[in-house]
């Protein structure tokens, strides 16, 4: 049996700041996958998938995102960085009211900050 790595103080902020990193990847290619998605089904055909640019970006981002989660999770805790990937039902909120005009309803809007308020809460306890 190995013994664990302790991860120093600037490994777990790096690790911390890889994870929102990662939220905002995702959440970017997570639009750019709508628009490609869109785009697939009005005029659906394998060359359509195989060259749909917004589709290959969004698959891109989102994929180098979650290498950088993985690599985060080598030096963080998980029970504080899991809880960060919640933040990318926000920027996924925010981009799709700024670039597909999406409706912003005051319940998601109250919803929005119950998450940044629980992400807020984990981070702090995971912190002590």
């Amino acid at each position: 049996m190995t013994n664990p790595i302790i991860p120093t103080s600037q490994q777990k902020t790096r690790a911390l700041w890889m994870m929102i990193a990662f939220t905002i990847f995702a959440s970017v290619g997570q639009t750019f996958m709508k628009t490609g998605a869109n785009r697939l089904f009005e005029n659906f055909s394998l060359s359509v998938l195989i060259h749909d640019t917004p589709l290959q970006i969004g698959l891109t981002l989102y994929i180098c995102g979650a290498a950088l989660a993985v690599l985060a999770l080598r030096h963080g805790e998980l029970s504080v960085l899991w809880p960060i990937i919640s933040l990318s039902y926000v920027w996924v909120a925010i981009l799709a009211k700024i670039l597909i005009h999406e409706s912003m309803s005051p319940l998601k809007i109250a919803g929005i900050a119950v998450i940044i308020v629980g992400v807020a809460i984990m981070g702090r306890a995971g912190a002590r």
